[in-house]
């Protein structure tokens, strides 16, 4: 869906492998889940306590997530959809957001696993709006509010009066570059923000969206270990899109991972944007439910960011923040449920 985070000690890497290699094998041989009753499960790790199947098919329900202090906050949603978990799980993979404008995703294109500038043509042609003007603005600038490297920075450009030519030459470069050392290391290939003046590095923001979320991270741990943090795969893509009226370019991958009883789970990792968040991660969760005798799906939604304004704010103004959060979460739920004919 939209594309609009204290370390304990580390476990034994051969142990956790094992345990890793345990539960797929018993996936593999049908086990079923400990929670029969989807709904038990969801509240099990999410902070919907009891939730009324018929009532999430007319209408989704979006929540504060777990509290959460420093540059991190949290979402979640939970919502049915009138089709197959199957189908809702496909429709997921290739859904683009970039088809519904109250969304704020300029332009969405999957990439290759290994892409070079050339898959960032789509830049050239972004619409010449007051958020892609003012990303143009900062790069010509070299703002630092851009979120790049020192090694970046040098090869900013100093001309140019839209995204066309100079201006999308620097950010093609930039993107193919970190999404090749992303393919190859994950996240912590990425270079740091260290242009802004600060060291912020995407892999420990990434480590740290979940270091606050005991159950979630527990029960999505077979997907969160494989899913950037270390290395790459996954079905990278890029988009263009707007966050605080500003443009922001931002990479990531969506990964997959198939449960017991027809359920799986998903996840989409934003390990890189030039503006706006450090880095993000939604995850899904989906199993097959029936709704009045006909297949349909349960879905929980988590969204998870690291930003730098996030840092300062306490008490009310994190609430307000995770609000305004809320509500473009409930705009991209309403949007995908519509386009698979699941929802008003």
């Amino acid at each position: 869906m939209e594309k609009n985070i204290p370390e304990a000690i580390r476990p034994d890497p051969v142990s956790k492998f094992m345990r890793i290699f345990s539960v797929i094998c018993l996936l593999s041989l049908g086990i079923p889940n400990a929670f029969a009753d989807p709904a038990a499960e969801l509240a099990s790790f999410s902070v919907f306590d009891k939730v009324d199947l018929a009532a999430l098919a007319n209408s989704p329900s979006v929540a504060h997530g777990v509290p959460m202090s420093g540059s991190y906050i949290s979402a979640q949603s939970c919502f049915v959809v009138a089709a197959p978990a199957a189908r809702v799980a496909e429709a997921l993979r290739q859904w683009n957001p970039a088809r519904h404008s109250d969304l704020k995703v300029l332009l969405h294109s999957d990439l290759p696993s290994s892409p070079g500038p050339a898959n960032f043509s789509r830049l050239s042609s972004a619409p010449n709006n007051g958020a892609v003007q003012s990303l143009v603005s900062a790069t010509l600038k070299g703002s630092t509010d851009l979120q790049i490297s020192n090694e970046e920075a040098k090869k900013l450009p100093t001309s140019g009066g839209s995204m066309a030519g100079p201006v999308a030459n620097f950010w093609a470069g930039v993107l193919s570059g970190r999404a090749r050392a992303f393919s190859s290391g994950g996240t912590r290939s990425q270079p740091p923000y260290d242009h802004t003046g600060k060291a912020v590095r995407p892999a420990e923001e990434f480590s740290g969206l979940m270091q606050q979320q005991d159950k979630i991270r527990k029960q999505f741990s077979g997907l969160i270990d494989g899913s950037g943090n270390g290395r790459g795969g996954g079905e990278p893509f890029w988009e263009l899109l707007t966050a605080d009226e500003q443009g922001v370019l931002t990479l990531g991958a969506s990964y997959r991972r198939s449960g017991p009883n027809g359920g799986s789970q998903a996840a989409d990792v934003l390990y890189y944007a030039s503006g706006g968040y450090y880095v993000g991660l939604t995850l899904y969760q989906m199993w097959p439910v029936d709704i009045g005798g006909k297949p349909s799906t349960l879905v929980w939604r988590g969204d998870f960011i690291s930003a730098a304004a996030i840092v300062g704010l306490h008490g009310i103004e994190r609430v307000a923040s995770e609000s305004s959060m809320m509500r473009d979460i409930s705009k991209a739920v309403s949007a995908f449920r519509r386009d698979i004919g699941g929802g008003r």
